[in-house]
């Protein structure tokens, strides 16, 4: 049974953005997208009722990106974050929480133009900032800790007028992309390891407690797989990417462990989009996976009406845009 578009946007926004998210729950959500309805506008809706709840909204498409790689999937996601933005709603946050006034539209965060805000010793405001963040962002555990130390480092970076700071939170900040070309450049910053497949969990993790701390209610990520039920690779390649049917089974694994790890997971909706093949085709289908098809399958349901709430939903046009 199909639910329409505008009765599941209503329940994910009344259930999950406007609550269950901002109060640090998580959830993974399958929506197979029937022909009748284009997948562009299942994230466009995504996109806007996240922004009016006041949570950060992402996209990512199997068709650019090694969705079955976490590390490649984060840093899908962390090239289209901007990390000084989130650094500053982070300090503004931090300071006025320290007893700290930030005027509103403040052009900088330095320490000088801080300390002249509060008529405060500049010297006595880089300890007591320093303090601040070795206690909420250094020793808060939630996060790993290679992602605190570069929090930090960019958090400090944001604070020094003088671009001290800038080369280092430049190589922080390819770090988290994944464009930093030797990692040597970052052991001043005591960062000694890639973001991998062995560490990219950790770091996502890290990533949804972050976004949080600075201000966002939740994280809504949107995954576009469709890419993954296409077999076979064109004549003329567009150089989008084609995956094989291992590479769907590790996509599988991997959302498999996002569901596994909801409880870890903080203030995160992951919506994944599909089409019909997603169910229907017997190499790349849901069927092939066990592990997954367990944890998402509604085995006992309605057979007449279809359940909103549900892990796994297939979405259609509303009647009235469908007619015409």
């Amino acid at each position: 049974m199909y639910v329409g578009l505008s009765d599941w946007l209503a329940v994910v926004e009344r259930e999950y953005l406007r609550d269950f998210l901002p109060q640090g729950g998580s959830a993974v959500k399958f929506a197979v997208v029937s022909p009748s309805l284009e997948p562009d506008e299942v994230r466009g809706d995504l996109a806007r009722l996240a922004r009016e709840t006041g949570c950060l909204y992402l996209s990512v498409e199997a068709a650019t990106t090694k969705i079955h790689m976490i590390d490649q999937l984060f840093y899908a996601v962390s090239r289209q974050l901007d990390w000084d933005d989130l650094a500053r709603r982070f300090l503004c946050r931090l300071l006025k929480n320290g007893g700290f006034t930030v005027p509103a539209g403040m052009a900088s965060l330095d320490y000088a133009s801080i300390a002249d805000a509060n008529d405060y010793s500049e010297p006595e405001l880089r300890r007591d900032v320093r303090l601040l963040l070795t206690s909420r962002v250094f020793r808060d555990f939630a996060m790993a800790q290679e992602f605190r130390i570069a929090m930090v480092r960019l958090c400090q970076a944001q604070l020094e007028a003088d671009g001290t700071a800038g080369p280092e939170a430049d190589a922080v900040k390819e770090w988290l992309r994944g464009e930093l070309r030797s990692i040597t450049l970052l052991r001043s910053a005591l960062i000694f390891q890639r973001i991998a497949r062995h560490n990219g969990r950790d770091m996502f993790l890290s990533l949804a407690h972050w976004v949080r701390s600075t201000g966002y209610q939740g994280l809504v990520l949107s995954l576009d797989v469709e890419r993954y039920f296409v077999d076979r690779m064109p004549v003329e390649r567009d150089g989008t990417l084609f995956h094989t049917t291992t590479a769907v089974m590790d996509a599988y694994e991997v959302f498999r462990q996002f569901i596994d790890a909801t409880d870890e997971l903080e203030g995160c909706l992951l919506v994944v989009t599909t089409p019909p093949s997603f169910l229907e085709d017997p190499k790349r289908g849901l069927e092939r996976y066990d592990p997954l098809k367990l944890r998402i399958w509604d085995e006992v349901r309605d057979r007449r009406v279809a359940n909103p709430l549900a892990a796994l939903v297939r979405i259609k046009a509303d009647d009235v845009r469908a007619a015409a």
